[in-house]
């Protein structure tokens, strides 16, 4: 038994090979391998033992490629490529043996488990004498093997086990022989139970199961123990890593039915859970959500710019009258948004976001009220009615305040929008435009920056945020800038 402990400080994906056979129908060998790797979160690679034309039915021929090619194959992984764990399933004959013993001494990878492949599904034996005495001398380089019932009694020169308590005796026996843990697995007794257990000489960590009633068990003893392999590279302890990946091993044998694959016995669904949980979407980028989103309102953008209130503001043609009504609604509209900035502040998870929002709430009350008080009395500035579109708009923001990344999101239009339009009418501007502050004060260099920081707060939290809750914030950020374009409306309704 190995002593090294892999590194994980430096090994966040485990790089794990398997040296096995093919199954062309997916379900075993070296597919059933790489699924299994990547099911446990590392970077499967292959070299091939032997090319098995096999189904879900049986195996129908075995072709051994040459052993120096197959010495070929593992020199060109090893010599590119940190191996931080190697799983070993089919070994044809000696001379592949002799050639995969002779690899393990040269490199010595950190974790080692071989899943004896020596007894077929009708109970021949697949290796002659000698094979089956060099694949024995082979586990000197193991950390763990994992055979069935069959493959213990010959790994522990035995018949095979009839009961559980033999079974455990003779994992016991074959550890404390050649000093590797053995994962003795109960598939083969009778009954509804299914046990396994991890033996470390003396020391037996006991996996209670119950059999699951299926016929999709093809390839169940490549996928557990290129699971083992993986989980144990990524720091698991082997009583942990077994937990684990029998806790999704029998999840993917519940779900095996559900591919649908073959006529005779089944393979397992390697990611059944991951495609339940997390689905199949792939996770946008904060950048792509921020073009993303300023698409999705591109034709809201397109009625602010046709609207008459802009065109006359940018112009300065619009009438007294309709800029202080506009200026009236929306000091009414930065009392209560300011209040959303400021729940914002107390929800945000970090001091970084706390500050910014906190900050742009005090910006709203001060900064942008000085403005409309320079039209508008201090006295006469809340004494008009609300609008239905500023009444709306403000129920679309306190109906967010239950969720930072949906409030803040809802509330980034007010700075985009703003910005984007002031920047583009700031050009009109000059000493006598009637309208000149206003158009200055949103192409103003600080709110520039303070806009450039809300889009990447929100965006940054849509990305690393779950797909329902993303969609949630786009739609609460679609809403608002359809309230922003209905307050630029409202002025000549």
């Amino acid at each position: 038994m190995s002593s090294q402990i892999l590194d994980t400080s430096t090994t966040e994906i485990p790089r794990v090979l398997s040296i096995a056979g093919t199954d062309p129908s997916g379900g075993a060998g070296i597919q059933a391998d790489l699924k299994s790797i990547a099911a446990q979160g590392g970077y499967g690679m292959a070299a091939v033992t032997a090319l098995v034309a096999q189904n879900t039915q049986g195996v129908r021929s075995v072709h051994l490629p040459p052993v120096e090619f197959l010495a070929e194959q593992l020199n060109a992984v090893s010599d590119d490529v940190q191996i931080d764990a190697v799983k070993i399933g089919m070994l044809a004959n000696q001379q592949v043996i002799a050639v995969v013993a002779k690899w393990l001494e040269q490199q010595r990878p950190p974790i080692v488990v071989i899943d004896p492949v020596m007894v077929a599904t009708s109970g021949d034996r697949l290796l002659d004498a000698e094979a089956e005495d060099a694949l024995r001398k082979l586990l000197r380089y193991a950390d763990l093997v994992t055979p069935n019932l069959p493959e213990l009694a010959i790994l522990s020169d035995s018949a095979q086990a009839t009961d559980w308590a033999e079974a455990l005796e003779q994992a016991t026996k074959l550890s404390l022989k050649f000093q590797v843990a053995v994962l003795a697995k109960g598939g083969h007794l009778d009954g509804d139970l299914a046990p396994d257990a991890l033996v470390e000489g003396t020391t037996i960590s006991h996996f209670p199961g119950r059999r699951v009633q299926t016929s999709n068990t093809h390839g169940t003893g490549c996928s557990l123990s290129s699971a083992l392999a993986t989980r144990r590279a990524a720091g698991e302890t082997w009583p942990e890593a077994v937990r684990q990946a029998k806790r999704w091993l029998t999840e993917s044998i519940q779900h095996g039915a559900d591919l649908r694959v073959g006529q005779g016995s089944g393979p397992v669904s390697h990611f059944a859970g991951l495609w339940q949980r997390g689905g199949l979407e792939t996770a946008p980028t904060a950048a792509e959500l921020e073009q993303d989103w300023w698409q999705r309102i591109a034709p809201v953008r397109a009625d602010i710019d046709a609207l008459p209130f802009i065109d006359g503001l940018a112009s300065g043609t619009l009438e007294d009258s309709a800029f202080r009504w506009y200026l009236a609604q929306d000091a009414l509209y930065l009392r209560d948004y300011s209040r959303a900035l400021a729940e914002a502040s107390r929800l945000a998870p970090t001091t970084r976001e706390q500050a910014f929002w906190a900050n742009s709430a005090h910006g709203a009350i001060v900064t942008e009220l000085e403005l409309h008080e320079s039209w508008i009395p201090a006295g006469n500035m809340f004494e008009h009615q609300p609008s239905k579109t500023t009444t709306g708009y403000l129920n679309h923001l306190n109906a967010a305040r239950d969720s930072y990344p949906i409030l803040i999101a809802a509330l980034l239009p007010c700075f985009w929008l703003y910005h984007d339009v002031g920047t583009r009418l700031q050009v009109a501007s000059h000493p006598e435009h009637p309208y000149r502050s206003w158009l200055e004060t949103y192409a103003d260099q600080s709110f520039a920056e303070a806009t450039r920081q809300a889009i990447d707060l929100v965006v940054t939290a849509a990305a690393q945020t779950t797909t329902e809750i993303r969609a949630r914030m786009l739609q609460a950020f679609i809403v608002s800038a359809e309230y922003e374009r209905d307050f630029f409306a409202a002025p000549l309704r």
